[in-house]
This record gives C-alpha cells, sequence and structure tokens, in this order.
C-alpha cells in the first residue's frame, strides 16, 4: 500500500468549511486528518490522473458551525453546500462523472457525517464514506464505507495521552463516567449508578476524582454508545490500557477489517446490562491479562502523530480506505 497507494486532494474549497476543522473536542480528528493528508508526500499526489481515490475536504464540523442557524435549524445547509461543492469538481475534473462518485471519499466525525452525505446520492450510494458514526441502522455500508475512531482532544494536545497501571494492580473492576443520553445509558444507571462496590458507574464524577486516572486504575472501562453509536471511551480506554467493555447496537468498529476486537475488549447485548458484575467476574483472570495485553499491543493504531508514524490512526485509516477502493472498478 505505502508505495502504491495515490490520494488526489481536491484544491477547490476556502477555510474554513474546507480544508479545515476544529483543532479539538470529539470531532478534532476531522481537521488532523484533512492535515496530515495535505502535507503528506507518500500518498498524496498533485497528479489526479496518478491517482487511485480523490478526497473531499470539506468538514460537516465547519459547515453546521459557520453555516447552520440555530434557531431555523435548516439541516438543508449541509446538502446546499456539499452539493455546490460536487458540482463544481465534477464540471471541472473527469474523474466523478466517469464512476459516478466511486473512488472518491469524504471524511467525518460529525453525528450528522451520513445525513451530509444524503443530499447528493452518489456520495451516499456509492462513493467511500469514512465515518466515526459507523451506524448499520443508518445505512453504513461495511462493503464500502470505512469505520474510524472518535478521538476526544480535550487541549488538542496529541501527547502524553498514554499508560495505565500494570494489571495486577487495577484496584477497580469497572468504571464508567458520562451523561446520560440516548437509549444504552439510561437502562446503565438503572441498574448501576451507585448500586456497586466493584463496578462504578457515576453521572457526575465525585469531587476530587480524576477521570483519567480512574481509568488508569481499572481493569474494565465501560464504553456505551450516546445519542450516537460511537464513543470516544473506547480510544480513552485503549490510551489508559483498560479493557474497553462495548454497549452498543448495529455499530461496525474501527478497523474490524484487520483487527480482532474479541482479543482486547468485551462485547456485551444490551439485555445483557443487569449481569455486567457477574459476566465481569465470570473472567478467568488469566482471560483477562490475555485482554489487557491485548489493548497495549493495539494501542499504537489509535494514536495520533504528526508527522505520522506506521499503524498508528492516520495509517489505519488510509489502509481502509485502500481496502475499499480495491472493490471499486473505476473505467
Amino acid at each position: 500500500m505505502e508505495k502504491l497507494f495515490k490520494i488526489f486532494v481536491y484544491e477547490e474549497g476556502e477555510p474554513p468549511l474546507f480544508h479545515y476543522g476544529p483543532c479539538k473536542n470529539i470531532y478534532s480528528m476531522e481537521e488532523i486528518f484533512i492535515n496530515l493528508l495535505e502535507s503528506n508526500t507518500l500518498f498524496r499526489t498533485q497528479n489526479p490522473n496518478e491517482a487511485h481515490v480523490y478526497f473531499l475536504p470539506f468538514s460537516v464540523v465547519m459547515i453546521l458551525e459557520h453555516l447552520f442557524h440555530p434557531v431555523i435549524r435548516d439541516k438543508a445547509v449541509l446538502g446546499r453546500t456539499i452539493g455546490d461543492y460536487v458540482h463544481i469538481i465534477s464540471h471541472k475534473y473527469a474523474y466523478w462523472n466517469r464512476s459516478y462518485g466511486a473512488g472518491h471519499f469524504m471524511l467525518s466525525c460529525h453525528d450528522w457525517g451520513p445525513r451530509a452525505t444524503w443530499y447528493v446520492k452518489e456520495l451516499y450510494f456509492i462513493a467511500i464514506r469514512v465515518l466515526c458514526n459507523a451506524n448499520i441502522s443508518e445505512h453504513f455500508n461495511p462493503k464500502k464505507d470505512a469505520s474510524f475512531p472518535e478521538i476526544n482532544l480535550v487541549t488538542g494536545e496529541t501527547k502524553n495521552l498514554l499508560g495505565g497501571y500494570q494489571s495486577w494492580n487495577r484496584t477497580i473492576l469497572a468504571f464508567f463516567a458520562g451523561h446520560m443520553h440516548g437509549k444504552i445509558r439510561p437502562i446503565l444507571f438503572q441498574h448501576w449508578k451507585n448500586k456497586d462496590k466493584d463496578v462504578l458507574v457515576y453521572e457526575k464524577l465525585p469531587e476530587n476524582v480524576s477521570y483519567h486516572e480512574t481509568m488508569k486504575m481499572s481493569k474494565y472501562c465501560i464504553c456505551p454508545s450516546g445519542w450516537e453509536v460511537a464513543s470516544p471511551r473506547i480510544v480513552e480506554a485503549i490510551y489508559a490500557e483498560c479493557v474497553p467493555i462495548i454497549i452498543s447496537q448495529q455499530y461496525v468498529l474501527p478497523f474490524n477489517d484487520v483487527l480482532n476486537w474479541d482479543s482486547f475488549s468485551v462485547q456485551i447485548e444490551v439485555s445483557e446490562i443487569p449481569k455486567l458484575n457477574e459476566i465481569l467476574l465470570g473472567i478467568s483472570e488469566e482471560k483477562y491479562k490475555r485482554l489487557h495485553e491485548g489493548v497495549k499491543q493495539v494501542q499504537r493504531h489509535f494514536v495520533v502523530n504528526n508527522p505520522p508514524k506506521r499503524y498508528d490512526v492516520f495509517h489505519m485509516i488510509i489502509h481502509s480506505i485502500w481496502l475499499r477502493r480495491l472493490n471499486v472498478i473505476v473505467k
């Protein structure tokens, strides 16, 4: 892949709606990917004729931040902006029209990323959509679309985020802290909020309790979906070397083409939430150690580096796009 794969980035469009994104928070991967790709000399090509894929560098987050009216709430602003952009590049270049959008890709970590593509049917049904909100029930198609992780860079910094206690020195069985929203978290709170000394579930952390330090002290970190299927807690857990407990529905996990999530996470059904303690205590110490080691082994695939390093999250996203491109026939 590194020797062959070439990506052409359309240069049309002005910041902040294009070629730009948020520098921090749960949507920061939009800006990070755009920035790393546009400055990349390994995968990016200036010659569209030698490209295997073509990147549409719009930011759903920035479109909504700058054009979405909080009172009028006209979501069609996404369609007008993205539709106009596709119209411009399809009239200026031959590559979109020759394949009805195949071989093109967009990337978004916003909850409305899938909705943003609906207004251009070729983008929705044919092009590669790289999404954090990889929800099959919302027509995410694993054969052509790629899932990538939601990473919450609170300050925008990417360093000093990794590490936790050794497996034998983790005194908390399971931990979660977060707001009650969506359909899954109310069930989690109903059964476990302030109910168990080993399964710590908080809607609001007690004073003087560190969220990230508690993760580092926990054997398992509970990662339930909120409003959407993706959760930044999965990567937070991996960074803290805490085994993720993934509670979601219809979620396509990031990089599952190459990563065996069963080797470093525990996935439970929503119906199993009342038995959470029982399930975790039923995992042998030997198996837990294997899961813990698995987390440490895959950690590098979720790390943001600038400049990128082989096997990090940037390369994993590129690899996911490469795999989808192999399924596309462009005439």
